[in-house]
């Protein structure tokens, strides 16, 4: 494979794992000048950017080149500014030599385990939307296999929940080094399992999953219509279930809306808990942004953090590509960049909306629940339409940011005490309801 191939197989495996904001930002104008002696070397646009690669993509980029090719020992950058000939005068040699070296045990992926070193729960920022599967996955720690088993975590993409589902692994490795954990995503154990029966070695197959402690599974979505790699599911799940061996799951949907699952599966599935991470809310996105400016070792304002908080709405990726872009353009320019820097800057990063007036939102509520949009004005207790008016004020609130007195007006004259109370409400049952944040889930995606 030569060097221009080459990279372009790594870019693949670079942009699966990052934001698209942050593979734009740091990969653009990349490419690997030559292959020497072991020692790939990569061009990079500026000295920035260099220490920046260094600094968080160093160790999975040498992974991948190391996947890709046996003869890879190293890997070296060239700042390319203007004439990429003069590279000798060029390459970069402050990296801390452990980077370089085998094993590469801060960044190295273990093929055995596949699980990512950089997903801790240390990393892993906690807040009302995800409190509940991150005490489900610490009181899995405690006792593997045993409480809740299966663990069932479902959300839409961005959400942490392949960092959640890894953390538990790498806490398992850590505290329980005779264990064998195993994390793989459907789509390769779909393939592990065709392979298997087209090379007649479905046996070395069962013995390869059957061994393990600990199960962690990605996406199982892509089951969905694959009904030979689902009867395999099925035997392996009961053969772990039955020895007692933690099994984990992540989905982007609740298994019961995951088309053409065999209901037998559902039932296993339904056997241990079930739990939804819903889109971050605005205190966790503000949390989530300050954690990982302090991790960057960055200031922002709280002008630019709650902008960011309530602009970005979409998922957590989506917030950690826009910081990382932020972050570079104030080191590159050697400044602090103002509210309209920001701006600017992250136009085009944010999930589009539909501009919708609230009396459209409400309209789209009511229609929701199947009642009147005038029910949703009235001043009545009934608990039909006491539940779609509070998601109506919570909706209003955190993803449009309309103040509490103005939702109380445009919601019949109420006092913005009761806005407060019902937003509140809300925000504390998502915690522990499961169908609720289904529900809004729902509802916010017929709103964009």
């Amino acid at each position: 494979m030569d060097s221009k191939k080459l990279w372009e197989s790594v870019l693949v495996d670079v942009e699966i794992n990052v934001s698209k904001a942050s593979f734009n930002t740091w990969f653009k104008d990349t490419f690997i000048y030559k292959l020497e002696d072991g020692v790939a070397y990569l061009s990079v646009p500026n000295a920035f950017v260099k220490q920046w690669m260094v600094d968080k993509y160093h160790g999975s980029i040498l992974k991948s080149l190391r996947a890709l090719s046996e003869n890879i020992r190293s890997l070296d950058y060239i700042v390319n500014k203007s004439d990429v000939k003069r590279e000798d005068q060029k390459i970069i040699k402050n990296i801390p030599e452990s980077a370089g070296e085998l094993p590469l045990s801060e960044f190295y992926i273990n093929k055995d385990d596949n699980l990512n070193p950089k997903y801790t729960f240390d990393s892993f920022v906690i807040g009302p939307f995800n409190e509940l599967a991150h005490a489900a996955a610490q009181a899995i720690i405690k006792k593997p296999g045993i409480v809740y088993n299966p663990l069932f975590i479902y959300g839409n993409t961005g959400h942490g929940k392949t960092h959640l589902i890894q953390a538990v692994g790498n806490y398992m490795k850590q505290n329980y080094p005779d264990s064998k954990i195993h994390y793989v995503t459907s789509e390769k154990f779909t393939v592990d399992y065709v392979n298997s029966v087209q090379n007649h070695k479905v046996n070395n197959f069962k013995e390869k999953y059957r061994k393990y402690d600990v199960l962690i599974m990605d996406d199982i979505q892509f089951f969905s219509n694959k009904q030979n790699t689902q009867e395999e599911l099925f035997h392996l799940f009961n053969h772990l279930y039955e020895n007692n061996k933690q099994i984990i799951f992540s989905s982007d949907k609740h298994p019961n809306y995951i088309q053409n699952l065999e209901d037998r599966l559902k039932s296993r599935f339904a056997a241990g808990m079930i739990v939804d991470i819903p889109a971050p809310d605005h205190e966790s996105r503000t949390a989530i942004l300050k954690a990982k400016l302090r991790f960057h070792n960055h200031v922002l304002s709280l002008e630019i953090i709650d902008y960011l908080a309530q602009t970005l709405s979409s998922n957590i990726r989506e917030l950690e590509g826009a910081l990382n872009t932020i972050i570079c353009q104030a080191r590159l320019k050697q400044k602090e960049l103002t509210l309209n820097d920001v701006k600017n800057l992250i136009k085009n990063s944010a999930s589009p909306k539909r501009n919708l007036s609230p009396k459209e939102i409400i309209k789209i509520i009511a229609d929701f629940y199947n009642i009147n949009e005038e029910n949703i004005y009235e001043k009545t207790r009934k608990k039909e339409i006491i539940k779609p008016r509070q998601i109506t004020m919570y909706i209003l609130r955190e993803d449009f940011n309309i103040s509490y007195p103005s939702i109380g007006e445009k919601m019949g004259g109420r006092d913005h005490t009761t806005v407060i109370h019902s937003c509140e409400k809300i925000k504390n049952d998502l915690k522990f309801d499961s169908v609720l944040s289904q529900e809004i889930n729902r509802i916010r995606a017929m709103l964009i």
